[in-house]
C-alpha cells in the first residue's frame, strides 16, 4: 500500500524544538521529491521543505534557517527538524510525493 504517515507532533514552548517523521510504504523515498507542509488554522497549506532525489533541500527563505529537511533512506523515512520554534509555527505538518498526502502530525508552539 502506497502510502505517508507522519509522527513526532506535540506540543512544545516557543524555542524548543521537534523532530517528525514521515514513514514511507510502497516506494521508495530516494527516488521522488519528498515535501513538508504546513497548514495552520484559516490559512493555506504551504511548502516549508523540499528534499529533492540528488538530495539537495531547498526551503522558503524565512525557514531555512531553523528548519532542516533530511532523508533515511534505508530506512525510508523522512524527517523535519524544526528548531527555535516560535507560536506561528503551530500548524498541522504533512509529509508529501506529488499527489500523495499523509494524514499529517499537529504542533503547537505555545506558553
Amino acid at each position: 500500500q502506497v502510502q505517508l504517515v507522519e509522527s513526532g507532533g506535540g506540543l512544545v514552548q516557543p524555542g524548543g524544538s521537534l523532530r517528525l517523521s514521515c514513514k514511507a510504504s510502497g516506494f521508495w523515498i530516494m527516488s521522488y521529491t519528498m515535501r513538508w507542509y504546513r497548514q495552520a488554522a484559516g490559512k493555506e497549506r504551504e511548502v516549508v521543505a523540499t528534499v529533492h532525489p540528488a538530495g539537495v533541500t531547498i526551503y522558503p527563505e524565512s525557514l531555512r534557517d531553523r528548519f532542516t529537511i533530511s532523508r533515511d533512506n534505508d530506512k525510508n523515512l523522512v524527517f523535519l527538524q524544526m528548531d527555535n520554534l516560535r507560536t506561528e509555527d503551530t500548524a498541522v505538518y504533512y509529509c508529501n510525493r506529488h499527489d500523495l498526502w499523509g494524514q499529517g502530525t499537529r504542533v503547537t508552539v505555545s506558553s
